[in-house]
């Protein structure tokens, strides 16, 4: 094979190659446990210590084997290699595991909820019906920019968090604002009944080892690492007008994801070792000390055939225990995504392995990489983190909703190949099921050639795939048997779902944009129009229907739902269906031309929150529109909107009691949720109170 070698064909590699290594250390006087202490209805016996990196000369040894395993001629994502020569395509990762007898424990799984929220209520307020954060999974808590608990709602705005008494509407009033000035910048909350936790990320100098260990300078100056971190700050609630800071957490490395389960709080990060690598991954917890602890080689833990040099650290905090250390869990090793269920962390990455260098040759083929995602699982249990096993699935996978755990299996849906590619390199879409030692047990494979994962959603024994290029192929999968799922019916239609929400088990909601099909220069695509809103009836699983929709705007617009599923607002009892839009019209056709009409990008007319009634007698009702800008900043805003300029972008829509809230940056609007006349406005600008 003839070697290609570009400058930047190194650090592609470095970006490409990646794997997570996992294990479990604690710092402290407490022991690595052998288990999730028997709350989970399929607990694994405890899994062999992995291997620890153990000294600065090892490490460096593993990071140059790294280097050496990875490709050296790679260029764009494949090899190029001799026709006459080369390699096949794709290759089994693993083997179809024989079916098992199914895991231990009277457990029926997780149930989902309908309403897509956590029933976890976090204050004794006036009123006790509002709506919470929307959840993957009940009971697993998601961070987000706002919380609320049916009285306060507490925000990130910017630098600062926001403390607001919210109801009764007609009494709203900024109580609190906390400032960050320093290098923390806030991101996301987490909220209780006696905690407020806010996440964010902050900026570490710290002394370059040799100077730090000698304690010595040089001209009067002490080098610096810099270094991101990751840091949780936790207020006690007693005195909402005046929060008091009690305790930080910093983790090394920048923020990936967090999960709260109970008391539980999880921060996951990941630090890329970079050009310094006898430079430790370090954590701050001021309920110990005040320093940054570094975490030891001989507490660094890796699998054997590692390629990236990168840490992911896991830190588990027990709210409840304010005086308990953070349990610190440290890999070699990276994460892109995460699924959490109340026992388990799963950790997907994705992993390309390159055909061997073959012999040099005039002419070349391209070959691409065979694409893995490698998932690592780990027990959580009261903020202590457990290694308990690893597995491996072909193709990549879209966010946390392609993956889902129930009654003791593991689901993940991915895909193969190449949308735009022929032949075997086509891509498939597949679904997989990995039993509690994530081994194979059952799968799906070449699910609609040609096409990828637009959206995924696992629910009890079913499971709804959305598949697109042209059309939006709607999957309904039955997964009650986990040795032999299949396909149960689809439906062909335009347009594709970025996501879908339960109505109830039944009915599936699915958000993402109409589409057109137009042959242009002999080509025939799908070109995206408005936000589309669907609701399937998947009553008759063999036969699903596309029951309701609804069109929102034309080409550009767009809402967060279509990427965030926390700027959702649903419940099924009140009828109410509610998200944030960003609305473009055509108000100048073109003649008749429906090409040409179709192609055209509409003008900025509106932003902010569409309300509808939505049941299964007469589907989507708009009943209003609820905006937080002027006529003068429509006007003002021409044919481009700035969009994360404006303080007055609608982000989240909540309910408590009677009355519907809309918030902004810049204000909170409360309206009737009967009617939606409006109640009052609170404002939120910076210099008052």
């Amino acid at each position: 094979m003839k070697i290609i070698w570009r400058p930047a064909t190194f650090l592609m590699v470095c970006l490409f190659c990646v794997v997570l290594f996992g294990a479990t250390l604690t710092h402290g006087n407490q022991t690595e446990p052998a288990g999730n202490s028997g709350s989970d209805p399929y607990d694994l016996p405890r899994i062999a210590a992995l291997p620890t990196v153990d000294t600065a000369e090892n490490l460096q040894k593993l990071l140059e084997e790294a280097e050496l395993s990875g490709p050296m001629a790679y260029y764009g994502g494949s090899f190029f290699v001799s026709v006459d020569d080369a390699m096949p395509l794709t290759e089994a990762i693993k083997a179809p595991a024989a079916a098992p007898s199914g895991p231990g424990g009277n457990s029926d799984g997780a149930v989902f909820n309908d309403r897509g929220a956590s029933t976890f209520q976090t204050s004794e307020a006036e009123s006790s019906d509002h709506s919470t954060t929307n959840l993957q999974v009940e009971g697993v808590d998601e961070a987000d920019i706002i919380k609320n608990d049916g009285e306060y709602l507490y925000q990130v705005n910017r630098r600062e968090i926001i403390v607001a008494r919210i109801y009764p509407a007609e009494s709203m009033q900024v109580l609190s604002r906390i400032s960050f000035e320093d290098e923390f910048v806030p991101q996301e909350l987490y909220l209780d009944e006696n905690y407020l936790v806010v996440i964010g990320t902050s900026y570490a100098k710290r002394p370059y080892r040799p100077y730090y260990e000698e304690e010595a300078i040089y001209d009067n100056y002490l080098p610096y690492y810099p270094s991101d971190m990751t840091k949780a700050l936790v207020f006690d609630l007693k005195d909402k007008s005046d929060l008091q800071k009690i305790r930080e957490v910093e983790l090394d490395g920048y923020y990936l994801s967090s999960r709260k389960i109970g008391s539980s709080l999880y921060l996951i990060s990941n630090r890329y070792i970079g050009p310094y690598p006898y430079i430790q991954p370090c954590y701050r917890d001021t309920a110990i000390n005040d320093r940054y602890n570094e975490i030891g080689y001989e507490e660094i833990h890796y699998f054997p055939g590692f390629r990236e040099p990168n840490y992911l650290l896991v830190a588990g905090i027990d709210l409840a225990q304010p005086d308990n250390e953070t349990q610190i869990s440290a890999y070699l090793g990276s994460a892109q995504d995460i699924y959490v269920s109340l026992y388990n962390l799963y950790v997907a990455i994705t992993r390309y392995q390159w055909p061997e260098p073959r012999i040099p040759a005039d002419r070349y083929y391209w070959v691409p990489p065979t694409v893995n995602t490698t998932i690592y699982k780990f027990g959580l249990d009261q903020g202590v983190v457990t290694y308990k096993g690893e597995g491996q699935a072909p193709g990549t996978i879209l966010n946390q909703f392609s993956m889902d755990e129930y009654q003791g299996y593991f689901r993940i849906a991915t895909t193969t190949g190449d949308m735009w590619a022929t032949g075997e390199n086509i891509s498939k879409n597949n679904i997989y099921i990995l039993d509690e030692n994530l081994d194979r047990a059952g799968q799906i494979e070449d699910i609609a050639p040609g096409e990828r994962i637009y959206s995924a959603r696992f629910m009890g024994d079913r499971g709804y795939l959305v598949t697109f290029k042209n059309v939006d192929p709607f999957f309904v999968l039955d997964l009650k048997d986990p040795t032999a799922p299949q396909i149960l019916g689809a439906l062909k239609i335009p347009g594709y779902s970025d996501y879908l929400h339960p109505y109830d088990e039944d009915h599936i909601l699915a958000f993402g944009k109409e589409t057109v099909e137009l042959d242009l220069y002999g080509s025939v695509n799908a070109y995206y129009q408005g936000v589309k809103v669907a609701l399937f009836d998947v009553s008759d699983v063999s036969n699903p229907v596309e029951m309701f929709k609804t069109t929102i705007g034309d080409r550009g617009t767009e809402s967060d739902i279509l990427h965030n599923h926390k700027a959702l607002l649903f419940d099924r009892e009140k009828s109410l269906l509610s998200f944030p839009v960003t609305l473009r019209e055509v108000t100048q056709h073109y003649g008749t031309d429906y090409k040409e009409n179709a192609l055209q990008y509409g003008e900025f007319t509106f932003q902010g929150a569409y309300v509808y009634q939505l049941d299964l007698i007469d589907g989507f009702t708009l009943r209003g529109r609820i905006t937080h800008l002027t006529d003068q900043d429509i006007l003002k805003s021409g044919y481009y909107f700035d969009y994360y300029g404006s303080a007055k972008i609608v982000e989240r829509i909540i309910y408590i009691g009677d009355t519907l809230y809309t918030i902004s940056k810049g204000q909170i609007k409360a309206n009737d949720l009967a009617s939606l006349a409006e109640k009052s406005q609170l404002s939120l600008d910076s210099g008052k109170l």
